[in-house]
């Protein structure tokens, strides 16, 4: 049994499935050490066999309910023709929209389709794995353009990116949207929603078996819209959302199944008593209701690993088994 998947079609575990978004990162003194002997990020990503290792790192450290392909948002743009580059924060060269190619997607990207392969053989049947993208808005906000043909294009090379990455073995899609929340109010319909309705409709259609996790960050109390109009199973929320509203307007009125939402600066800089705290203030918020325990943000590298640990023996009681 997969937990994950199991909440995501509506089921109410206790204690919930957990695994925390960036988990296979800078925080793990084993990711630093793989990371050191690569000349760059971008190799990293395109190396299957280290991108496999990495996935599995803090698997193995934490026994999380579910594994998160390593790789990054921005290899969309990088298969199009976009110029990309990782020299502390990513950094994009121009482009021509008429230029970008599509049908480069399944080459370029198939380092990663390897890599969700390898994985799934190595990966415990009772956990899950996550395939991910970026939202187009936020790719857009990267490759700094709201062109509406670019939306497009990005649209479309997002649904065939997952559905490649579904049939490589990805039992869960996440999709991040990072800078939804920084969108004006009157282009949030063209910029946020319609693309990630059309994206959610279209694999729901292709892959109706396969669960989506969708994370609009920062859109407020857009949330209960978001949710009504996109129809995700499953829907990450950030960690400046009132949980009392999420727990009433998603949860509660339209049975939405939520995802989060430990602050992720809470959890590097905070102490031990001020984590637990949180920590049961989200379980006693969310989890009468079908529910994924991860943070609101991905965990940032100066995080502890013993906060981690802290956190999983919080969610699971009886960690480490």
């Amino acid at each position: 049994m997969k937990k994950l998947i199991n909440v995501l079609r509506g089921e109410k575990i206790s204690p919930p499935p957990i695994w925390i978004m960036r988990q296979a990162g800078r925080y793990l003194p084993e990711y630093r050490e793989i990371r050191s002997k690569i000349k760059s990020f971008l190799d990293l990503c395109y190396t299957p066999k280290l991108a496999c290792e990495v996935t599995l790192q803090p698997i193995q450290r934490f026994d999380f309910d579910a594994a998160i392909i390593f790789s990054d948002i921005l290899v969309i743009p990088h298969a199009l023709g976009v110029p990309v580059e990782f020299n502390d924060g990513p950094k994009l060269g121009t482009f021509e929209v008429k230029n970008l190619r599509m049908e480069n997607i399944e080459k370029h990207l198939s380092p990663v389709f390897e890599a969700l392969e390898l994985v799934k053989s190595r990966l415990s049947k009772d956990k899950a794995l996550i395939g991910f993208s970026g939202a187009p808005w936020t790719l857009a906000y990267y490759m700094k353009s709201e062109d509406e043909e670019l939306i497009e294009i990005l649209t479309e090379s997002v649904i065939r990116y997952l559905s490649l990455q579904i049939q490589a073995g990805a039992d869960v899609i996440k999709i991040f949207d990072s800078w939804a929340g920084i969108v004006p109010s009157e282009k949030f319909e063209k910029l946020v929603l319609m693309p990630a309705k059309k994206i959610t409709s279209e694999l729901r259609r292709l892959h109706p078996q396969t669960p989506l996790i969708y994370f609009p960050r920062g859109i407020g109390e857009r949330f209960e819209e978001f949710a009504r109009i996109v129809a995700p199973h499953g829907l990450a929320l950030d960690q400046n959302i009132d949980r009392i509203w999420a727990r009433k307007n998603l949860q509660e009125n339209i049975k939405q199944v939520v995802q989060g939402n430990l602050d992720n600066s809470l959890l590097a800089f905070g102490s031990k008593s001020e984590i637990e705290k949180e920590v049961v203030n989200i379980l006693e918020t969310f989890g009468d209701h079908p529910f994924v325990f991860n943070l609101g943000h991905g965990i940032l590298p100066e995080t502890p690993i013993e906060n981690v640990e802290l956190v999983m023996r919080l969610v699971r009681k009886n960690y480490p088994q």
